[in-house]
């Protein structure tokens, strides 16, 4: 499909209509989540298809956390959510309840199901219905049955009772509150850990089973992003299953967060990280060992990735990296964010001991150990202040520490002293990360690979040219870190894709790692009401498809389930060999004498009284071209078949020049600047597509994809300009925005994006003597070509 004149092969999809399904029991344990108040931690994990459990630890004598049922599936992608379904008149639920450290069943404050709906007049109602009063058994382990017919709320029945009204009910949870639960913000004097285990679930009667999404979408070649702090709350069978489900394979990048992984001691009234004990609170340590035995399962690898951000509220001031008034750096989250300082060695250990958690995470599940140092940078204020500033910093400074009020600019010869200080410090922090997850590692026997990650609109802003001493240090370069990993997404989603492509093309020449050693993370659109920006985000995977890197993401899996995001590798499943494209022409003088057959695709449908009714399922035309007319001579023969086994017959596409319409201009004719108009400059946008827009009105476009090079010329208005470079697949890169309402044209010729049709070409010397012309057919490529980056072409 067309969107702006760029080709897309994604869908958007909001709702699941005639996609295939599947049946679900209503509350199977992989569709609960959990749900609490700050600073408190629960988890829940699946531990049998019939079975849960629930880790918590609680830091206050108030706090509760709820294990919840939704009505309607508030977390999957629309294509794999179970159908809503209000109604639990003719529903019983059956479950055997074990716990520790929880109030008991019995007690007052013991676990109560509440349930949220309405009245049997429409009116909001909430029920709250002692399990105790379901239960056989102790009040520790007991078996609850709810017949939701016959179901009561109220904590002494029949006294108390309030008949639960079954046939409207939005969502329900289980509440479980601490031993010593008194309602009061007391602090335990350290975290409190209990756990519940549901087992043995069970649900029958006539609403028992609900409809679920099963799709099962082909493998493609972008990988997924995910992070715990975005997904906490839920199953990771839950995730895992549909990032599967979407088509994603081999590798899974998880971000471990900065705001619910850690150990907290009281501290001043407040919470503080605990940096001497265990690493990982309980709930997210058996979140995340869930999360990589499924992987595992689902034969993904796990990169896990941590970053220099923490939590704010909960991090040590001294840890903070700080302006030079004294300023922490604070993210824009809310609540903030900080940045820990690299010159801190106390904050720097912490997050040596955060890894080598996690790496045995990975050991333990029998995973390879991949490890990202996530977005590793010294902070600069909005407004433009560097946060060099911390205790720890300025002693590491000594005597090259001066003032920079001001980071934009071209700064003098003692400030860039300073700022390559400032890189070095960095530098050696991010390389002690490394080596203690390699000697974690190494403990086990096993060897670990080390990513980095580096945000390029931040460390490469071109308003701030020499932060990129301090944030782009040289001892990153290739081969400090097995794989550099670039994520520009304020650039891509505001479709700046000339700063993209200047600042990968400078931390490329700055770090010189080569392709194959890199990886790209394209996204994110932060807030639903943006889901156009996804149309950028496709452009930077097409793009980044181009350059022969590792591996692609996309950041990240809650946008993509929020927004119902769908990534068809059309060039691979419809076209078969557009994910091998060679950047080579067939041969010219024979193509110049093909016979050329302009096809559409166009359903028919004749009523009972003659009337047609016509579909045209194709915007543009798709040629097939029989170049065996254009053969000459036995050398042509030979050189045809030569070609053809290059290309593996299908397998592999090539440009060809159709002799009948290859211009800007009419068909054939001299192409000019001035041709084809290729947009409106918005002051944004630096990328647009080249196109040849057909009939008079232009409402239709054809996309180019493979102009020639030397013949391309593009205008503003009315002037010729040369601030641009010709991209991928037909992009015109502008090294700044063009001005609001200018409008770009372009002249050009080009060739088309072929294949073979056939998977054999039968043809003899003989034949071809007596006069007998073989047919030999091509067929045009309809999308984006991406080029076999591990071959060497494009």
């Amino acid at each position: 499909m067309m969107k702006g004149h760029i080709l897309m092969s994604y869908w958007l999809c909001k709702e699941r209509s005639v996609q295939d399904k599947n049946v679900l029991m209503r509350f199977d344990p992989k569709y609960w989540s959990v749900n609490f108040p700050r600073p408190m931690m629960a988890s829940v994990v699946t531990t049998a298809p019939d079975a849960m459990r629930v880790e918590h630890i609680f830091y206050h004598k108030n706090e509760i956390c709820g294990l919840i049922w939704n009505s309607e599936d508030e977390w999957d992608h629309s294509l794999l959510s179970y159908t809503t379904n209000r109604d639990y008149r003719h529903v019983t639920l059956k479950f055997h309840w074990k716990s520790h450290g929880i109030v008991a069943l019995n007690a007052v404050n013991g676990p109560v199901l509440t349930i949220e709906g309405r009245d049997a007049a429409g009116n909001a109602m909430s029920y709250y219905v002692r399990l105790w009063n379901y239960a056989q058994g102790s009040p520790y382990d007991a078996q609850i049955t709810l017949n939701f017919a016959d179901l009561y709320g109220g904590f002494l029945l029949p006294n108390e009772g309030v008949k639960v009204h079954a046939a409207d009910i939005d969502r329900m949870f289980i509440s479980m509150a601490p031993a010593g639960y008194d309602g009061t913000n007391t602090p335990f004097a350290g975290g409190q850990h209990a756990w519940a285990e549901i087992s043995e679930i069970s649900c029958i009667g006539e609403g028992a089973i609900l409809d679920i999404g099963d799709v099962s979408l082909p493998e493609h070649h972008v990988r997924m992003a995910s992070g715990y702090d975005d997904h906490y709350h839920v199953t990771p069978e839950r995730l895992m299953s549909q990032i599967h489900a979407l088509g994603y394979r081999k590798s899974i990048n998880h971000y471990v967060g900065m705001s619910h992984y850690f150990n907290l001691n009281p501290h001043n009234g407040g919470h503080m990280i605990d940096s001497v004990n265990d690493a990982l609170n309980l709930p997210c340590q058996k979140w995340h060992e869930n999360f990589a035995d499924f992987a595992k399962i689902y034969g993904f690898e796990l990169i896990f990735s941590l970053s220099y951000e923490l939590f704010d509220a909960h991090c040590p001031d001294d840890w903070k990296q700080r302006a030079a008034n004294g300023d922490p750096a604070l993210t824009g989250w809310r609540p903030p964010s900080t940045l820990l300082s690299p010159a801190n060695d106390a904050a720097m250990g912490y997050l040596q001991h955060v890894a080598r958690a996690f790496t045995r995470i990975l050991l333990a599940a029998n995973l390879p150990v991949i490890f990202q140092i996530g977005e590793p940078w010294w902070w600069v204020t909005n407004d433009h202040r560097p946060c060099l500033y911390d205790e720890a910093a300025i002693i590491k400074f000594d005597n090259l520490l001066t003032s920079i009020a001001d980071i934009r600019g071209p700064k003098t010869a003692v400030q860039n002293a300073m700022l390559d200080k400032a890189g070095d410090i960095l530098g050696q922090s991010t390389l002690a990360l490394r080596d203690a997850v390699r000697g974690q590692a190494a403990t086990f026997g096993a060897n670990a690979k080390i990513a980095l990650l580096a945000f390029l609109p931040s460390i490469l802003n071109e308003e701030s040219p020499e932060m990129a001493r301090a944030n782009l240090p040289s001892n990153w370069a290739y081969p400090a870190f097995d794989i550099l990993q670039l994520e520009d997404y304020d650039w891509i989603v505001e479709g700046n894709f000339g700063a993209s492509d200047r600042a990968i093309r400078a931390a490329n020449a700055r770090l010189n790692y080569p392709p194959m050693h890199q990886h790209y993370f394209a996204g994110f659109v932060l807030r639903a009401q943006d889901d156009h920006q996804w149309t950028h985000i496709h452009q930077a995977i097409l793009s980044a498809s181009t350059r022969g890197i590792g591996d692609i993401f996309i950041w990240a899996l809650p946008q993509i389930l929020r927004d119902g995001f769908v990534y068809f590798n059309l060039n691979k499943e419809q076209e078969g060999a557009l994910n091998n494209f060679e950047q080579i022409s067939f041969p010219i003088n024979i193509g110049m004498g093909a016979t050329i057959s302009p096809q559409f695709s166009t359903i028919i449908s004749t009523t009972q009284n003659g009337n047609e009714y016509r579909n045209a399922q194709w915007a543009n035309a798709r040629n097939i071209y029989d170049v065996g007319s254009g053969l000459r001579s036995q050398q042509d023969v030979e050189s045809v078949l030569q070609f053809f086994k290059r290309m593996k017959g299908p397998a592999k596409g090539f440009r060809f020049f159709d002799p009948l319409d290859n211009s800007s201009h009419n068909m054939t004719g001299t192409p000019s600047a001035f041709d084809q108009k290729i947009g409106i400059g918005d002051d944004v946008q630096t990328s647009f597509q080249l196109v040849k827009n057909i009939g008079e009105d232009g409402h239709d476009v054809r996309p180019i994809f493979c102009p020639i090079a030397d013949t391309v010329t593009i205008s503003l208005d009315a002037a010729i300009v040369q601030n641009w470079t010709l991209g991928d697949n037909g992009m015109i890169i502008f090294n700044n925005p063009p001005p609001n309402g200018a409008v770009i044209r372009a002249g050009y010729l080009f060739e088309v994006p072929v294949r073979f049709m056939n998977d054999q070409i039968d043809c003899s010397i003989s034949q071809f003597g007596a006069g007998e012309i073989p047919n030999i057919d091509l067929i045009e490529l309809k999308e984006a070509p991406i080029f076999d980056g591990a071959n060497g072409n494009g």
